[in-house]
């Protein structure tokens, strides 16, 4: 990819991060986050996920949340639904777009929404054409397509099959997600190659996980393959509810620097990003995984030490 092309981040930290913290996070701090996130840059911007309470307990305020946020001009802000009630709440709550995540594989898929996957399509179908009538879009996230921890490795055919489906039923772009973070460069050029033959008029985006290390060498292996939109995660927050010791997603300020670092622009400001990163640090009192909130910069360690020398 050429210097000066155009990544997308995706920020999905205010959903994915938070939904896996035990402890609540108040809806004050949440929407604070998200308005510090807006004016850092990011277009799309993954709020909440309108699930029942019971389910994801840090989810409960998902209505609270979309009515305090300063909405910017030109930001979309999403949401994750379940199921028809759920985006019947979202359209209430004036969400811009909608994601439904169905797991590729039958085991993954019931452990997480207890469907089967032609239930999960048949949902995502109704889903779907409310959205189309009320001009809000639904899209589909394909999880695990990059390997179960259930069932092992997925064919390819599986995620192309049901990326078809999906297309069919009203998904103008698609997810493809390593739940798991079970991922390694070369699966990651496979499969998207294999996705992109099959459905080459449909914009592919890839939401990775960071569990093993390889978060970012599979994220820059699909800018490789001319992949320009990725979910991120402020502060690599995040991790999976049906897999123990599965790591967040790969960091908003990791992606960020390594694109800027390449010669790709985002149009995201590194620094407004860690601010919102600082600020969920504060409260949940730990020290989160991103490595560039952490040691910062390459020029910033530059910086820093060529004034130690003068001072010195």
């Amino acid at each position: 990819m050429s210097a000066g092309a155009a990544i997308e981040i995706i920020e999905v930290g205010p959903r994915d991060g938070f939904q896996m913290e035990k402890t609540f996070v108040p809806t004050e701090l949440k929407i604070e986050t998200i308005d510090r996130l807006a004016r850092a840059g990011l277009k799309e911007i993954e709020a909440t996920s309108f699930v029942h309470p019971r389910v994801v307990p840090q989810m409960r305020d998902a209505a609270e949340v979309m009515a305090g946020i300063d909405r910017v001009p030109g930001v979309s802000y999403l949401a994750l639904v379940p199921n028809f009630r759920g985006a019947e709440r979202a359209f209430d709550a004036g969400v811009d777009g909608l994601r439904v995540v169905v797991c590729v594989t039958e085991t993954y898929n019931q452990a997480n929404v207890g469907l089967s996957v032609a239930e999960s399509l048949e949902r995502f179908e109704r889903i779907a054409e409310a959205g189309a009538a009320r001009g809000v879009r639904a899209d589909a996230v394909l999880g695990a397509s990059l390997g179960c921890p259930f069932e092992g490795e997925v064919p390819i055919e599986r995620v192309v099959q049901v990326a078809r489906d999906f297309v069919a039923s009203g998904s103008r772009s698609l997810g493809i997600a390593d739940s798991a973070g079970l991922a390694s460069p070369p699966q990651v050029r496979r499969l998207l190659g294999a996705v992109r033959d099959a459905l080459p008029e449909i914009p592919l985006w890839l939401h990775l996980h960071d569990t093993r290390g390889l978060g970012m060498a599979n994220a820059f292996a699909a800018i490789e393959m001319g992949i320009t939109r990725f979910d991120t995660s402020l502060g690599g927050l995040g991790g999976c509810p049906v897999v123990v010791g599965a790591a967040g997603n790969i960091a908003t300020e990791e992606t960020v620097y390594m694109c800027h670092e390449m010669g790709l622009s985002t149009g995201v400001d590194l620094d407004g990003v860690r601010e919102a990163s600082r600020g969920v640090q504060a409260f949940l009192d730990r020290t989160l995984p991103s490595r560039v909130l952490r040691a910062g910069t390459r020029d910033e360690l530059m910086a820093a030490n060529a004034r130690s020398s003068v001072h010195g």
